[in-house]
């Protein structure tokens, strides 16, 4: 049945500005069924379905998922796993032991395996190496049934072997993201070039990209694999069948919710797909983060970094990496509404430093503008792909400053725009609006990608808790931004707001805070937010909703009241990348810890408009008197 947000709700986002609200949540962290969790999240599980309406019912547009790719049992971040393929913990797995849609392929019995042996019954967090063993298991379980009912010619599973034969025959990802699972089990989970040098499976590293004069031996070599191999390579491919089918439906109800459905776009490559496109890859160099005033000693991420050499063909026409970007980004909109594009500097002008530095810190810190460095004397292979000239750099300034390049000529700024300009493409032949595209630029822009961001109409975010109070042009500052830009109180590698507004009471930053927002709101007394960390927190969102930007985007952590922290960036943590959204979710009372939606829309509306009328209806729903309570 249809949910729909109160009018009330629904007018005070028009009045206010806002056409998108999405609520940002990760596969791994949507709530299971209370007392049925298997351990992991699933957007395609019935306790998405749940958080879903509920989100709905709150004024949400759309929901904002997170890198969806195959991560290995080691590490559990999704912007390291796969490009193409779905991880496998996504799988609902009650539905295929319950629903008739899926012929019950999960045996009962373990499905209540997973289950019972589940360590987190809770579902706070993902237990993840627990449930990476105990979802491989039930995988072995259900293409054992596949298997079973193939061989019997039962219609749901020649139906499945249909599509997973088509997907086989049509996909090279699919190809080679199972062919890599395979030799990765088979050499002992050891990383492709820690793979033998010498002897029969010398062939296996270059399986991906057969360098010349080597095709013939390594597609004698992939044949005998997949001869080998058969079983893991169809399994794989079955279970991709199934996660195709379960987002399909996944994204047919969210429709019918009225909500959008967005996905990731990470900058960084799996190991696996690393093997299997080295012919794309840049030698010599990753791709990191630059010092920024939010991190000084700058992040090496290790990124590969796509061959400038081959974006385009001699004669000029768009070349394998221009194909290879086309292939995955319509792949991601022919399947989403929307994308976020993580680290967008990465397809523009990414910032890269030497991998035959010992020290990974000194080498970021040191790295330079891909397209930037026409004439550096630590780096000049990058000479030879620079769009840049000598003369357009402001050589007083650090290269990892906003304004290290002075000017660009229209013909240099198409260059650097060629990859985002094959997305923008792929978006318009899928009828995507460029609203819905998102740019994670944060607290640095290069002179680069602002024009390239410029020219095809895109917005930024402006993570306000991050604002500087004293700097009026900062800008993390939600009066700064513009009306194509994104704005939120955190993200998935923040503090939650909840934490931040404990943290600051009875300090300078919290009377900062308290007067900034009690001045926005038009709110007399700032000392009831200094006193009520709630209160404040409530406030920090409810600026959100004066800001210029059309877009507003909230993390799961900060909507829910939780205190922990999805990723602490530079940090290796099992708690990293494991928080769920809590289970009991729709049984917290509005006057407790979560955020209470409609009390921010009565203050911003209170703020911004000459409605209150609508304020005292958005009042009533918030079940407290906003202009009583915050004064």
């Amino acid at each position: 049945m249809p949910v729909c947000p109160d009018p009330a709700l629904a007018e005070a986002l028009r009045l206010l500005g806002k056409e998108r609200l999405l609520l940002a949540v990760h596969d791994a962290s949507f709530p299971g069924v209370p007392g049925r969790d298997t351990g992991r999240g699933s957007p395609y599980g019935l306790g998405a379905q749940a958080l879903a309406e509920t989100v709905r019912g709150l004024g949400f547009t759309g929901l904002q998922l997170g890198p969806q790719g195959q991560t290995s049992s080691g590490n559990p971040s999704p912007y390291d796993g796969t490009l193409f393929s779905r991880s496998f913990l996504s799988l609902d797995l009650p539905a295929l032991a319950h629903d008739p849609q899926w012929g019950e392929l999960l045996e009962e019995s373990v499905l209540e395996e997973v289950i019972t042996s589940n360590p987190r019954p809770d579902g706070g967090r993902v237990p993840y190496a627990h449930v990476h063993r105990a979802y491989g298991r039930a995988i072995d379980n259900l293409y054992r049934r596949f298997v079973a009912a193939r061989r019997l010619g039962e219609p749901l599973a020649a139906r499945l072997e249909d599509e997973r034969a088509a997907l086989w025959r049509d996909s090279r990802w699919l190809r080679d993201d199972a062919l890599y699972a395979a030799l990765t089990e088979a050499h002992g989970q050891l990383p492709w070039w820690q793979w033998p040098e010498t002897g029969a499976a010398a062939p296996d590293r270059l399986l991906g990209n057969p360098p010349p004069g080597r095709e013939r031996n390594c597609a004698m070599r992939r044949a005998a694999l997949e001869r080998t191999h058969a079983e893991f390579l169809e399994k794989y491919s079955l279970v991709q069948v199934i996660l195709i089918g379960q987002h399909r439906a996944f994204r047919a109800r969210m429709g019918a919710l009225g909500l959008k459905l967005y996905g990731d776009v990470q900058a960084g490559f799996s190991i696996g797909d690393v093997w299997a496109r080295q012919g794309l890859l840049m030698e010599g160099y990753f791709m990191g983060a630059p010092p920024s005033r939010t991190n000084l000693e700058g992040q090496p991420w290790r990124y590969q970094v796509l061959d400038p050499a081959r974006y385009l063909t001699a004669d000029g026409r768009p070349g394998p990496v221009l194909a290879f970007v086309a292939e995955r980004l319509g792949k991601m909109l022919a399947e989403f509404d929307g994308l976020r594009l993580d680290h967008p500097h990465g397809l523009v002008c990414p910032w890269v430093y030497r991998a035959d530095d010992p020290d990974p810190y000194h080498a970021v810190q040191n790295g330079a503008r891909l397209f930037s460095a026409p004439n550096l004397p630590d780096h000049p292979a990058l000479a030879a792909h620079a769009i840049v000239r000598p003369e357009q750099i402001n050589r007083d300034r650090p290269r990892y400053a906003d304004d290290w390049e002075r000017e660009l000529e229209p013909a240099q700024v198409d260059r650097f725009a060629l990859l985002m300009d094959a997305l923008m493409e792929q978006a318009q032949a899928h009828g995507r609006d460029t609203a819905d595209i998102l740019c994670e630029v944060l607290s640095t822009q290069p002179y680069p990608l602002g024009r390239v961001r410029e020219r095809h109409g895109l917005g930024r975010f402006r993570v306000t808790q991050k604002a500087d109070l004293d700097d009026p042009a900062d800008v993390y500052r939600s009066e700064n931004a513009a009306p194509e830009d994104w704005v939120m109180v955190g993200n998935h590698d923040t503090p939650s707001i909840w934490r931040l507004a404990k943290a600051w009471q009875g300090t300078a930053m919290g009377a900062r805070q308290a007067a900034y927002l009690a001045d926005r709101l038009g709110l007399s007394n700032p000392e009831t937010l200094m006193a009520d960390p709630v209160k404040l927190a409530h406030a920090k969102v409810a600026d959100l909703f004066l800001s210029p930007a059309r877009n507003v985007q909230i993390f799961f952590a900060d909507l829910f009241g939780l205190d922990e922290t999805y990723n602490m960036p530079g940090t290796v943590s099992p708690d990293n990348w494991t928080l769920r959204v809590p289970a009991d979710f729709a049984d917290k009372s509005r006057n407790g810890p979560m955020l209470n939606v409609p009390a921010c829309l009565a203050l911003a509306v209170r703020a911004k408009t000459t409605r209150p009328d609508l304020a005292d209806q958005l009042d009533t729903l918030a079940g407290w008197r906003t202009d009583e309570e915050m004064r």
